[in-house]
């Protein structure tokens, strides 16, 4: 490996995992090295993986676009603002989006620069392992070999598809197509009620699609506590989205200009559906194509995921996983924080991940965030807890953002109080539930939350409600 260009760690992948790893072993005076080879319009570098460029940040960007052009058409008359010829420039809208991607991309280079990180554009791949280090190669336009002490892997996870029917990303599309759709359809298709289908669904109903959401499961975000899912379907069903449980496809046929779909409703019955155009979002499948894995002996669990401990570390001396390539919860900031642990271990810190405070947030309107347990979960746990929840209709702050559908919720332990899980559909869900996790990160109880301050009027103030109620005394409701 003399030739080869030498690193203390090499990181392959720069999505959340990837370069936040990279720059937090950089700040630790390692020498680091990051392999990324997502490409932007023009052939040149992208980094920011599937968040960055086709999952997190794009779909923020279009999630906000079409509520303005929502609000525009449907809620400022009451606010006293008249709108006449309200037009939709698509083209624009989807300029935008481009633009905020290629701020992030353009931010991670210059952090790359910043903390002294080489970064090479390309595909990483390991090529051999001798004298103490890995041999890393990278294949695109500018090929080259590097020696690693360390390797973290970051690779991230790609749309898995239905099987008979592929993405052409034209006519069945994955996050990516859903993402450039050129021309609003006028009906649109959802396979899949999860994050990305209800994000995606949310974003062209309000631009004016008819959406049709097909989920296989008989619940409706089973994920989610069961109260607030039930109040979410009700919110998304009320704004137009035609969502359909408990359904078994049968078969997918792309046609010339639209997509038909063949399944069998909850009740059993045959149904045809006929989409212009159909988005499949039925999870993701971890990416290893092209790793070069077998080559050092790397192992994969039984469902291809690559196969670590607590710690991230693999099978193999020195070599790292972290976020959707690892078993977990396949969110940005899940493998935020495994980069950042991974790298402190490497400096012989005690980074930490901890799983059950790791917040989880659906970008519909309302935005859907929860962060712990549960009351499914307890009840199956055989848990004793309290529950506290509190609506945004009696919350100041949300009636006169004039936005007061959905709730928080507390659960907490019926003996020591202890915060095991909050809840919360509503307007800035996503903001709000890190007051949750940090309480959760302290294991404070719900008392602690009902007695800080809350600033009024704010929304934060349903927060503190919640946690009042799970002893019975809220004072606004």
């Amino acid at each position: 490996m003399s030739d080869a260009k030498q690193f203390d760690v090499v990181v392959i992948g720069a999505g959340p995992g990837g370069y936040i790893a990279a720059i937090r072993a950089a700040q630790l005076g390692f020498k680091v090295a990051c392999i990324d080879e997502w490409a932007n319009a023009k052939g040149g570098p992208a980094p920011g993986g599937t968040c960055t460029n086709v999952g997190c940040i794009p779909s923020k960007a279009l999630l906000q676009s079409s509520e303005h052009y929502e609000h525009a058409g449907h809620a400022f008359a009451e606010h006293g603002i008249d709108v006449a010829g309200l037009s939709l420039n698509l083209p624009q809208m989807l300029k935008r989006k481009e633009t905020v991607v290629k701020q992030n991309n353009d931010g991670i280079l210059f952090l790359f620069k910043k903390n002294k990180i080489t970064f090479f554009h390309g595909r990483g791949a390991f090529s051999g392992a001798a004298e103490g280090a890995y041999q890393v190669s990278v294949t695109g336009a500018n090929a080259d070999t590097l020696a690693a002490k360390h390797v973290i892997i970051a690779t991230g996870s790609n749309a898995r598809e239905l099987p008979g029917a592929p993405f052409d990303e034209k006519l069945i599309l994955s996050n990516t197509g859903a993402l450039a759709i050129g021309a609003v359809p006028a009906t649109l298709g959802v396979i899949g009620a999860g994050v990305i289908g209800l994000e995606m669904g949310s974003v062209w109903r309000r631009l004016g699609s008819k959406v049709t959401v097909l989920e296989g499961l008989p619940t409706f975000l089973g994920a989610v506590d069961e109260q607030i899912a039930k109040e979410a379907h009700k919110l998304f069903t009320k704004q137009g989205l035609e969502i359909n449980l408990g359904v078994k496809i049968s078969k997918v046929t792309a046609g010339a200009n639209n997509v038909t779909v063949d399944y069998a409703n909850a009740a059993g019955e045959a149904q045809s559906a006929v989409f212009d155009k159909l988005i499949i979002s039925i999870g993701r499948v971890p990416n290893t194509i092209g790793l070069g894995g077998e080559t050092v002996g790397l192992k994969l669990d039984e469902r291809g995921f690559i196969a670590v401990d607590d710690d991230c570390k693999t099978n193999l001396p020195n070599v790292w996983a972290v976020g959707d390539v690892v078993r977990g919860p396949m969110l940005a900031h899940k493998a935020e924080e495994e980069g950042v642990a991974v790298a402190e271990r490497i400096a012989g810190q005690h980074g930490h991940t901890n799983f059950n405070t790791i917040p989880w947030v659906i970008y519909t309107s309302p935005e859907i965030a929860w962060v712990g347990q549960n009351e499914q979960q307890l009840k199956a746990a055989g848990v004793a807890y309290k529950a506290g929840t509190f609506p945004f209709m009696a919350n100041g702050r949300a009636r006169a953002l004039g936005d007061t559908s959905g709730m928080v919720k507390f659960l907490a332990d019926a003996t020591t109080d202890e915060i095991l899980g909050v809840h919360i559909v509503g307007p800035m869900a996503s903001e709000l539930i890190s007051e949750a996790v940090v309480a959760m990160e302290f294991r404070a109880s719900s008392e602690d939350i009902a007695r800080i301050c809350h600033a009024h009027p704010s929304l934060s103030e349903a927060t503190k409600e919640a946690a009042l109620a799970v002893d019975k005394r809220s004072l606004n409701f």
